[in-house]
């Protein structure tokens, strides 16, 4: 089993591959605040760790005091450093990220999940992505994270959000097997099933 405590100060290391890889996500985030309407906004993070990928950018950002986000987090230990480093407007809610623990937060502007298709079937990353549509505004924003170590499913991943009506914004790979991808939902919003499972998370390491 992953002791995803210790494995969260990996990115401690400023020029290691977790390190290069939030940096390219805190940069999506950051665009999609600049690029997101005036008013309040709602973000949703999945499987969100420590907070790493959203708090630095929601405290430094203009736009972060608009912010009402739910970092959802299984994990106590992650979920206690989330806690204790989230600004006002921000949930830190401990439970299952796959299931009803993002009930009462979507539809949001901006939805996280990073960290998450890495560490599940492909099956599960595909009804995932195509629940998009449920949890994401019209017009929002999703950020994904995905390695490309063979078998590399970055291509896949990238198809089932354009036919789920995600308009591709931007997708970069790394040096250390990673791509950060974030598009913008143009297509219609769909229901959301309240008891859906959209993923295991199995913590598998390639």
């Amino acid at each position: 089993m992953t002791d995803w405590s210790e494995w969260h100060t990996r990115y401690d290391d400023p020029g290691g591959r977790l390190a290069r890889r939030l940096a390219a996500v805190q940069e999506q985030l950051r665009t999609a605040l600049d690029r997101a309407a005036h008013g309040p906004l709602r973000l949703l993070a999945l499987c969100a760790g420590e907070g790493r990928d959203v708090l630095p950018v929601l405290r430094a950002h203009p736009r972060g005091t608009d912010v009402r986000a739910r970092l959802v987090e299984i994990d106590e230990r992650l979920c206690a450093v989330a806690r204790a480093a989230a600004p006002a407007g921000v949930e830190v809610v401990q439970g299952d990220a796959g299931s009803a623990a993002f009930a009462g937060a979507v539809p949001v502007d901006v939805l996280m999940l990073c960290g998450i298709f890495g560490n599940t079937s492909d099956t599960d990353v595909e009804r995932t992505v195509s629940a998009v549509p449920s949890l994401l505004a019209t017009g929002g924003t999703v950020i994904w994270t995905r390695h490309t170590r063979p078998p590399d499913l970055s291509g896949a991943v990238r198809g089932w959000f354009a036919a789920a009506g995600v308009e591709e914004t931007a997708f970069g790979t790394g040096e250390g097997a990673w791509s950060v991808g974030a598009g913008v939902l143009r297509g219609p919003m769909q229901p959301l099933d309240p008891a859906a499972q959209l993923f295991r998370f199995t913590g598998r390491r390639p």
